[in-house]
């Protein structure tokens, strides 16, 4: 059985601990997100987005105490989680704006009858299994477009963000959301298992690991329930010769700090013309080594502590490993001694296929940068892996830019940014990195019945 607890990575120390699902409860949790379906999904469109509105409110009046609380469950820094929460508001918000308009029905070319008319429907209660490094943004990007839609939903938060969750779920209540309508729940993998194989739930979205993804998406496909997933990603990132290669340099490096390095679309692997190596290198480790790790509601802290110090011992790890296999490690990459889950911010240089780190995930705080002689050959190694979150170029001539990155084998192509996330983008991967999409109007289409109705005279 899974455990939730609020373990706070800056000091190691177990704050709260909740009591967790009972089995006999799970068919309770289910009739109740069934009935409230029946209610939810005839309620207008309009109401449903006033509630919306509400909850966009809600988050942007509480966006400090939003940050405060992730802090302590997670370790991101109060401005990044301050932003965090008015992300998820703003996502709210863009459903609640465009919402019933992507809803409304659409007349199609008759083609030989009275009329051909496309409805868009709910489709029922949903599950939603959710992970810790973005704990307002990644429910939010599920929730809002399925609320609107008029499905239910029974939310999993991950078992560090219990707290948080708690909060969401009140927030949404307060807002006008009735309580069935949107159930959280502390439950553990076999009672999910459980709730995704019941014929009442009839998709599930989970946004984790691969070996989470595979189990998900392998209960869902058994029981031919939709899934969305997003897992992994080792996004690359592509440097071209006509840039300023110190302002890239340091542009990248703070976005890889970003969050300690926790995110599945943070620019893991930088491939850099030869001649211009030595520059990017060197500038990037200023950065790294010059950045203040700490507890994350000080003001003056850059990157905080790892999400846990089982995480935080994960990732060194694979920086050893990677210097085992002959990696050159330039700064970083130990643990910090004392109480939390902090390490210092490490870069590496000269990872080849042969090693672990060439394939992995590097969920932390730790640029690998490598050295390429031409563009061909970027794009040969960015493609090589088996993710396909996001990647970027960079370049000054926008056209031979984006020629680069429409070669690129992911969901999301970025020239001159990387990992932007707005609510009428949409986000996704392809590949080991999952597949599905979330925000704008494809949010919006994964979990509805695109229903014709066809009329003809008699």
């Amino acid at each position: 059985m899974a455990t939730y607890r609020t373990t706070n990575p800056t000091t190691g120390r177990t704050e709260t601990e909740f009591p967790t699902l009972d089995d006999g409860q799970v068919e309770h949790i289910l009739s109740r997100s069934d009935a409230a379906y029946r209610t939810w999904r005839t309620t207008p469109a309009q109401q449903r987005a006033a509630a919306l509105t509400r909850v966009a409110d809600a988050y942007e009046a509480r966006a400090e105490e939003l940050g405060r609380l992730i802090a302590t469950e997670m370790g991101k820094p109060l401005d990044q989680g301050i932003g965090e929460a008015q992300l998820a508001g703003s996502i709210y918000r863009w459903y609640a704006t465009h919402g019933p308009d992507l809803l409304e029905s659409e007349q199609l070319d008759p083609q030989g009858a009275r009329e051909s008319l496309v409805q868009t429907e709910p489709i029922g209660p949903l599950v939603g299994v959710m992970p810790w490094n973005y704990p307002y943004y990644q429910v939010a990007r599920f929730v809002a477009p399925n609320l609107m839609a008029g499905n239910t939903i029974v939310l999993k938060h991950a078992e560090i963000c219990a707290a948080s969750s708690e909060v969401m779920a009140r927030m949404l209540h307060d807002a006008g959301v009735p309580e069935d309508a949107y159930i959280n729940v502390f439950a553990g993998h076999e009672q999910i298992a459980s709730m995704i194989a019941d014929p009442r739930v009839r998709g599930v979205s989970l946004t984790g690991s691969e070996r989470a993804g595979s189990a998900v998406a392998g209960t869902a496909g058994e029981h031919l329930k939709k899934a969305v997933l997003e897992l992994g990603g080792s996004d690359p990132l592509i440097v071209l010769d006509d840039v300023d290669v110190e302002h890239v340099a340091g542009v990248v490096a703070k976005a890889r700090l970003s969050n300690a390095g926790q995110a599945c679309n943070s620019p893991k692997r930088m491939f850099v013309p030869r001649e211009m190596t030595e520059a990017f290198l060197e500038t990037v480790l200023a950065i790294f080594e010059q950045a203040t790790v700490g507890d994350p509601l000080d003001e003056a802290v850059d990157v905080g502590p790892l999400s846990s110090v089982e995480a935080r011992d994960g990732v060194v790890e694979q920086v050893a490993r990677a210097v085992e296999q002959g990696a050159t490690l330039h700064t970083g990459g130990e643990a910090l001694s004392g109480e939390g889950a902090f390490m210092r911010p490490a870069v590496l240089t000269g990872v080849t296929r042969e090693m672990d780190a060439y394939w992995e995930e590097i969920f932390g705080p730790v640029a690998v940068i490598h050295s390429v002689s031409s563009v061909d050959e970027a794009v040969k190694l960015a493609d090589d892996v088996d993710f396909g979150l996001s990647g970027s170029v960079w370049g000054r001539d926008l056209d031979r830019a984006q020629q680069v990155a429409d070669r690129l084998e992911v969901g999301m192509a970025y020239v001159n940014e990387h990992g932007t996330t707005l609510p009428g983008l949409p986000f996704g991967g392809v590949k080991r990195s999952g597949f599905g999409r979330e925000l704008a109007r494809w949010g919006m289409g994964e979990f509805v019945n695109v229903r014709l109705r066809r009329t003809s005279a008699l």
